[in-house]
Protein backbone atom coordinates (compact mmCIF):
# COMPACT_ATOMS: atom_id res chain seq x y z
CA UNK A 1 0.00 0.00 0.00
CA UNK A 2 2.91 2.32 0.74
CA UNK A 3 4.05 2.16 -2.88
CA UNK A 4 0.55 3.06 -4.14
CA UNK A 5 0.42 6.10 -1.85
CA UNK A 6 3.86 7.30 -2.93
CA UNK A 7 3.12 6.78 -6.62
CA UNK A 8 -0.25 8.53 -6.25
CA UNK A 9 1.38 11.59 -4.68
CA UNK A 10 4.11 11.63 -7.33
CA UNK A 11 1.53 11.37 -10.13
CA UNK A 12 -0.37 14.38 -8.76
CA UNK A 13 2.82 16.42 -8.39
CA UNK A 14 4.03 15.42 -11.86
CA UNK A 15 0.64 16.31 -13.38
CA UNK A 16 0.75 19.79 -11.84
CA UNK A 17 4.35 20.37 -12.94
CA UNK A 18 3.61 19.13 -16.48
CA UNK A 19 0.54 21.34 -16.88
CA UNK A 20 2.21 24.48 -15.59
CA UNK A 21 5.40 23.62 -17.47
CA UNK A 22 3.51 23.47 -20.77
CA UNK A 23 1.83 26.75 -19.89
CA UNK A 24 5.18 28.34 -18.97
CA UNK A 25 6.73 27.53 -22.34
CA UNK A 26 3.74 29.17 -24.03
CA UNK A 27 2.19 26.12 -25.67
CA UNK A 28 -1.34 27.43 -25.14
CA UNK A 29 -0.39 30.87 -26.44
CA UNK A 30 1.25 29.36 -29.52
CA UNK A 31 -1.83 27.27 -30.29
CA UNK A 32 -4.32 29.90 -29.13
CA UNK A 33 -3.33 33.56 -29.49
CA UNK A 34 -5.51 36.39 -28.18
CA UNK A 35 -9.24 35.74 -28.02
CA UNK A 36 -10.95 37.54 -30.90
CA UNK A 37 -14.47 36.09 -30.97
CA UNK A 38 -17.35 35.09 -28.71
CA UNK A 39 -17.08 31.51 -30.01
CA UNK A 40 -13.47 31.20 -28.82
CA UNK A 41 -14.37 30.97 -25.10
CA UNK A 42 -15.88 27.47 -25.13
CA UNK A 43 -13.12 26.21 -27.45
CA UNK A 44 -10.39 27.54 -25.13
CA UNK A 45 -12.12 26.02 -22.08
CA UNK A 46 -12.26 22.62 -23.77
CA UNK A 47 -8.61 22.92 -24.83
CA UNK A 48 -7.55 23.80 -21.26
CA UNK A 49 -9.42 20.82 -19.84
CA UNK A 50 -7.81 18.54 -22.42
CA UNK A 51 -4.37 19.81 -21.40
CA UNK A 52 -5.14 18.99 -17.76
CA UNK A 53 -6.21 15.44 -18.63
CA UNK A 54 -3.25 14.95 -20.98
CA UNK A 55 -0.85 16.09 -18.22
CA UNK A 56 -2.45 13.60 -15.82
CA UNK A 57 -2.35 10.69 -18.29
CA UNK A 58 1.27 11.47 -19.15
CA UNK A 59 2.17 11.38 -15.46
CA UNK A 60 0.10 8.24 -14.88
CA UNK A 61 2.28 6.42 -17.41
CA UNK A 62 5.71 7.93 -16.76
CA UNK A 63 5.72 8.06 -12.94
CA UNK A 64 4.88 4.36 -12.27
CA UNK A 65 7.31 3.31 -14.99
CA UNK A 66 10.23 5.33 -13.58
CA UNK A 67 9.28 4.45 -9.99
CA UNK A 68 9.29 0.74 -10.86
CA UNK A 69 12.66 1.00 -12.61
CA UNK A 70 14.19 2.63 -9.56
CA UNK A 71 12.47 0.87 -6.61
CA UNK A 72 11.89 -2.61 -8.03
CA UNK A 73 15.08 -3.03 -10.00
CA UNK A 74 16.90 -6.33 -9.53
CA UNK A 75 19.44 -6.09 -6.74
CA UNK A 76 23.04 -7.03 -7.34
CA UNK A 77 23.53 -10.77 -7.00
CA UNK A 78 19.79 -11.57 -7.12
CA UNK A 79 19.22 -14.36 -9.67
CA UNK A 80 15.77 -15.47 -8.51
CA UNK A 81 12.64 -15.33 -10.63
CA UNK A 82 10.14 -12.54 -10.15
CA UNK A 83 6.85 -13.13 -8.35
CA UNK A 84 4.16 -14.75 -10.54
CA UNK A 85 0.90 -12.82 -11.13
CA UNK A 86 -2.26 -14.25 -12.70
CA UNK A 87 -3.85 -10.79 -13.26
CA UNK A 88 -5.97 -8.22 -11.50
CA UNK A 89 -9.62 -8.18 -12.54
CA UNK A 90 -10.40 -5.02 -10.57
CA UNK A 91 -7.55 -3.15 -12.26
CA UNK A 92 -8.58 -4.35 -15.71
CA UNK A 93 -12.19 -3.24 -15.15
CA UNK A 94 -10.94 0.09 -13.83
CA UNK A 95 -8.71 0.92 -16.80
CA UNK A 96 -11.60 0.04 -19.14
CA UNK A 97 -14.44 1.85 -17.38
CA UNK A 98 -12.59 5.03 -16.35
CA UNK A 99 -11.31 5.87 -19.87
CA UNK A 100 -14.79 5.12 -21.24
CA UNK A 101 -16.30 7.63 -18.79
CA UNK A 102 -13.66 10.21 -19.76
CA UNK A 103 -14.41 9.72 -23.47
CA UNK A 104 -18.16 10.12 -22.87
CA UNK A 105 -17.60 13.28 -20.82
CA UNK A 106 -15.40 14.81 -23.50
CA UNK A 107 -17.92 13.83 -26.17
CA UNK A 108 -20.57 15.76 -24.25
CA UNK A 109 -18.27 18.76 -23.72
CA UNK A 110 -17.32 18.72 -27.41
CA UNK A 111 -20.98 18.65 -28.45
CA UNK A 112 -21.74 21.50 -26.05
CA UNK A 113 -18.83 23.54 -27.45
CA UNK A 114 -20.01 22.89 -31.02
CA UNK A 115 -23.49 24.04 -30.03
CA UNK A 116 -22.07 27.26 -28.62
CA UNK A 117 -20.02 27.85 -31.78
CA UNK A 118 -23.03 27.33 -34.05
CA UNK A 119 -25.56 29.18 -31.90
CA UNK A 120 -27.76 31.26 -34.22
CA UNK A 121 -28.22 34.99 -33.74
CA UNK A 122 -31.40 36.07 -35.59
CA UNK A 123 -29.84 39.51 -36.14
CA UNK A 124 -26.82 38.08 -37.97
CA UNK A 125 -26.00 39.49 -41.41
CA UNK A 126 -24.63 37.60 -44.41
CA UNK A 127 -21.35 37.92 -46.33
CA UNK A 128 -20.71 35.64 -49.30
CA UNK A 129 -17.17 34.27 -49.49
CA UNK A 130 -15.55 32.84 -52.62
CA UNK A 131 -12.36 30.82 -52.29
CA UNK A 132 -10.12 30.09 -55.24
CA UNK A 133 -6.45 29.57 -55.88
CA UNK A 134 -5.08 31.66 -54.20
CA UNK A 135 -7.35 34.39 -52.89
CA UNK A 136 -10.48 35.04 -50.83
CA UNK A 137 -13.20 37.31 -52.20
CA UNK A 138 -15.95 38.82 -50.05
CA UNK A 139 -19.34 39.97 -51.29
CA UNK A 140 -21.81 42.02 -49.26
CA UNK A 141 -25.08 41.15 -51.05
CA UNK A 142 -27.11 43.71 -49.11
CA UNK A 143 -24.99 46.55 -50.50
CA UNK A 144 -23.69 45.14 -53.80
CA UNK A 145 -20.06 45.41 -52.65
CA UNK A 146 -17.24 43.00 -53.60
CA UNK A 147 -13.90 43.29 -51.81
CA UNK A 148 -10.65 41.44 -51.23
CA UNK A 149 -10.79 42.60 -47.59
CA UNK A 150 -13.33 41.48 -45.02
CA UNK A 151 -14.64 44.36 -42.91
CA UNK A 152 -16.82 43.44 -39.93
CA UNK A 153 -18.37 45.30 -37.00
CA UNK A 154 -17.39 44.11 -33.54
CA UNK A 155 -19.87 42.26 -31.31
CA UNK A 156 -22.25 41.42 -34.14
CA UNK A 157 -22.64 37.93 -35.58
CA UNK A 158 -21.93 37.41 -39.25
CA UNK A 159 -22.76 34.36 -41.35
CA UNK A 160 -20.14 33.66 -43.98
CA UNK A 161 -21.65 31.61 -46.80
CA UNK A 162 -18.60 30.11 -48.43
CA UNK A 163 -18.00 28.46 -51.81
CA UNK A 164 -14.92 27.22 -53.65
CA UNK A 165 -14.47 27.50 -57.41
CA UNK A 166 -11.67 24.93 -57.70
CA UNK A 167 -10.27 22.78 -54.87
CA UNK A 168 -10.87 22.33 -51.15
CA UNK A 169 -9.82 25.34 -49.07
CA UNK A 170 -10.20 25.99 -45.34
CA UNK A 171 -11.16 29.32 -43.76
CA UNK A 172 -9.13 29.91 -40.60
CA UNK A 173 -8.54 32.95 -38.41
CA UNK A 174 -6.43 31.87 -35.39
CA UNK A 175 -7.85 34.57 -33.12
CA UNK A 176 -11.39 33.31 -33.83
CA UNK A 177 -10.46 29.63 -33.25
CA UNK A 178 -13.20 28.29 -35.55
CA UNK A 179 -12.07 26.68 -38.82
CA UNK A 180 -14.30 25.63 -41.70
CA UNK A 181 -13.54 23.72 -44.91
CA UNK A 182 -14.74 25.24 -48.18
CA UNK A 183 -15.68 22.51 -50.64
CA UNK A 184 -16.36 22.85 -54.40
CA UNK A 185 -20.03 22.46 -55.29
CA UNK A 186 -21.24 23.09 -51.75
CA UNK A 187 -22.13 26.16 -49.65
CA UNK A 188 -20.72 25.93 -46.12
CA UNK A 189 -21.73 28.32 -43.35
CA UNK A 190 -19.37 29.86 -40.84
CA UNK A 191 -20.88 31.83 -37.94
CA UNK A 192 -18.66 34.17 -35.98
CA UNK A 193 -19.08 37.10 -33.59
CA UNK A 194 -15.85 39.15 -33.58
CA UNK A 195 -15.20 40.78 -30.23
CA UNK A 196 -11.69 42.19 -30.65
CA UNK A 197 -11.16 45.21 -32.89
CA UNK A 198 -8.07 45.32 -35.08
CA UNK A 199 -6.48 43.82 -38.17
CA UNK A 200 -6.33 40.05 -38.63
CA UNK A 201 -5.60 37.60 -41.43
CA UNK A 202 -7.66 34.78 -42.83
CA UNK A 203 -5.46 31.87 -43.83
CA UNK A 204 -6.15 28.81 -45.90
CA UNK A 205 -5.58 25.79 -43.64
CA UNK A 206 -5.91 23.19 -46.41
CA UNK A 207 -3.02 22.54 -48.82
CA UNK A 208 -4.52 23.87 -52.06
CA UNK A 209 -1.64 24.33 -54.51
CA UNK A 210 1.72 25.94 -55.15
CA UNK A 211 0.85 29.31 -53.58
CA UNK A 212 -1.15 27.92 -50.67
CA UNK A 213 1.22 29.75 -48.31
CA UNK A 214 0.23 33.12 -49.80
CA UNK A 215 -3.55 32.64 -49.57
CA UNK A 216 -4.02 35.32 -46.93
CA UNK A 217 -6.46 38.22 -46.93
CA UNK A 218 -6.91 41.11 -44.55
CA UNK A 219 -9.75 41.14 -42.03
CA UNK A 220 -10.61 44.41 -40.29
CA UNK A 221 -12.84 44.34 -37.22
CA UNK A 222 -13.97 47.81 -36.25
CA UNK A 223 -16.72 49.74 -34.50
CA UNK A 224 -20.19 49.76 -36.04
CA UNK A 225 -19.80 53.46 -36.90
CA UNK A 226 -16.52 52.87 -38.76
CA UNK A 227 -18.01 49.81 -40.44
CA UNK A 228 -20.98 51.84 -41.73
CA UNK A 229 -18.56 54.53 -42.95
CA UNK A 230 -16.55 51.88 -44.84
CA UNK A 231 -19.71 50.49 -46.43
CA UNK A 232 -20.71 53.98 -47.59
CA UNK A 233 -17.21 54.60 -48.96
CA UNK A 234 -17.14 51.30 -50.86
CA UNK A 235 -20.56 51.93 -52.37
CA UNK A 236 -19.39 55.34 -53.57
CA UNK A 237 -16.15 53.91 -55.00
CA UNK A 238 -18.07 51.15 -56.79
CA UNK A 239 -20.49 53.67 -58.28
CA UNK A 240 -17.62 55.90 -59.40
CA UNK A 241 -15.59 53.00 -60.83
CA UNK A 242 -18.56 51.75 -62.80
CA UNK A 243 -18.51 54.97 -64.84
CA UNK A 244 -15.19 54.16 -66.59
CA UNK A 245 -14.01 51.05 -68.47
CA UNK A 246 -10.87 50.72 -66.34
CA UNK A 247 -12.94 51.10 -63.17
CA UNK A 248 -15.29 48.35 -64.29
CA UNK A 249 -12.27 46.23 -65.18
CA UNK A 250 -10.88 46.64 -61.66
CA UNK A 251 -14.21 45.57 -60.18
CA UNK A 252 -14.22 42.51 -62.44
CA UNK A 253 -10.67 41.64 -61.37
CA UNK A 254 -11.77 41.71 -57.74
CA UNK A 255 -14.93 39.74 -58.49
CA UNK A 256 -13.04 36.94 -60.27
CA UNK A 257 -10.15 36.88 -57.79
CA UNK A 258 -7.47 37.70 -60.36
CA UNK A 259 -5.18 39.08 -57.63
CA UNK A 260 -4.77 35.55 -56.28
CA UNK A 261 -2.34 34.80 -59.12
CA UNK A 262 -1.54 38.18 -60.71
CA UNK A 263 -0.14 40.96 -58.55
CA UNK A 264 -0.65 44.62 -59.46
CA UNK A 265 2.56 45.88 -57.84
CA UNK A 266 5.20 43.67 -59.49
CA UNK A 267 5.47 41.14 -56.64
CA UNK A 268 5.86 37.50 -57.77
CA UNK A 269 2.85 35.17 -57.66
CA UNK A 270 1.89 32.04 -59.58
CA UNK A 271 1.00 34.10 -62.68
CA UNK A 272 2.70 37.01 -64.45
CA UNK A 273 2.29 40.33 -62.66
CA UNK A 274 -0.05 42.85 -64.27
CA UNK A 275 2.21 45.75 -63.29
CA UNK A 276 3.81 47.13 -66.45
CA UNK A 277 2.51 44.15 -68.41
CA UNK A 278 0.71 45.83 -71.31
CA UNK A 279 3.03 46.40 -74.26
CA UNK A 280 5.77 44.23 -72.79
CA UNK A 281 7.67 41.59 -74.77
CA UNK A 282 7.20 38.22 -73.05
CA UNK A 283 9.23 35.06 -73.69
CA UNK A 284 7.10 31.93 -73.97
CA UNK A 285 7.83 28.34 -72.94
CA UNK A 286 8.57 27.35 -76.53
CA UNK A 287 11.27 30.03 -76.80
CA UNK A 288 9.27 32.42 -78.95
CA UNK A 289 8.27 35.93 -77.88
CA UNK A 290 4.97 37.76 -77.93
CA UNK A 291 3.88 41.34 -77.42
CA UNK A 292 1.32 41.74 -74.66
CA UNK A 293 -1.52 43.50 -76.46
CA UNK A 294 -5.31 43.28 -76.53
CA UNK A 295 -5.31 40.13 -78.66
CA UNK A 296 -2.82 38.28 -76.44
CA UNK A 297 -4.60 39.17 -73.19
CA UNK A 298 -7.97 38.20 -74.67
CA UNK A 299 -6.57 34.85 -75.78
CA UNK A 300 -4.98 34.30 -72.35
CA UNK A 301 -8.32 34.90 -70.62
CA UNK A 302 -10.39 32.69 -72.89
CA UNK A 303 -7.73 30.01 -73.52
CA UNK A 304 -4.98 30.22 -70.84
CA UNK A 305 -2.94 27.30 -72.20
CA UNK A 306 -2.59 28.70 -75.72
CA UNK A 307 0.60 30.66 -74.93
CA UNK A 308 2.34 30.17 -71.57
CA UNK A 309 4.97 32.61 -70.36
CA UNK A 310 8.39 31.10 -69.63
CA UNK A 311 8.94 30.37 -65.96
CA UNK A 312 5.34 29.50 -65.19
CA UNK A 313 3.43 26.24 -64.91
CA UNK A 314 2.72 24.15 -67.98
CA UNK A 315 -0.11 23.50 -68.42
CA UNK A 316 -1.36 26.72 -66.87
CA UNK A 317 -3.23 26.48 -63.57
CA UNK A 318 -5.40 29.41 -64.59
CA UNK A 319 -9.02 28.48 -65.41
CA UNK A 320 -10.58 29.64 -68.65
CA UNK A 321 -13.20 32.41 -68.53
CA UNK A 322 -15.23 31.89 -71.71
CA UNK A 323 -18.33 33.42 -70.07
CA UNK A 324 -16.78 36.90 -69.98
CA UNK A 325 -18.27 39.17 -72.63
CA UNK A 326 -16.12 41.09 -75.10
CA UNK A 327 -16.96 44.30 -73.23
CA UNK A 328 -15.90 42.82 -69.88
CA UNK A 329 -12.60 41.60 -71.35
CA UNK A 330 -12.00 45.04 -72.86
CA UNK A 331 -12.63 46.61 -69.46
CA UNK A 332 -10.12 44.28 -67.80
CA UNK A 333 -7.55 45.16 -70.47
CA UNK A 334 -8.25 48.86 -69.89
CA UNK A 335 -7.54 48.33 -66.19
CA UNK A 336 -4.30 46.45 -66.91
CA UNK A 337 -3.15 49.34 -69.11
CA UNK A 338 -3.36 51.70 -66.10
CA UNK A 339 -0.94 49.57 -64.05
CA UNK A 340 2.37 51.23 -64.82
Amino acid sequence: MQHFVVVGILVILMSILTYFGLDAIGLAKQMHPVVGSAQAASIDQLWNLEMIVISFLFSLIVVPMVYSLVVFRRKKGDTSDGEHFEGNTTLEIGWTVVPLIIVVVFAYLGAYSLGEVRRVDPQAFVVNVKAQQFVWTFEYPEYGIISNELYLPANKQVVLKMESTDVIHSFWVPEWRVKQDVVPGRVTEYRITPTLQGNFKVRCAELCGMSHYAMENLIVVTSEEDYNAWIAEQRLLAATAAQTPEGQGKLLAVQYGCSGCHSVDGSPLTGPTWFGLFGKEEELLDGSTVTVDEAYITESIVEPNAKIVAGFTSPSAMPAYPTLTDEEISNIIAYIQTLK
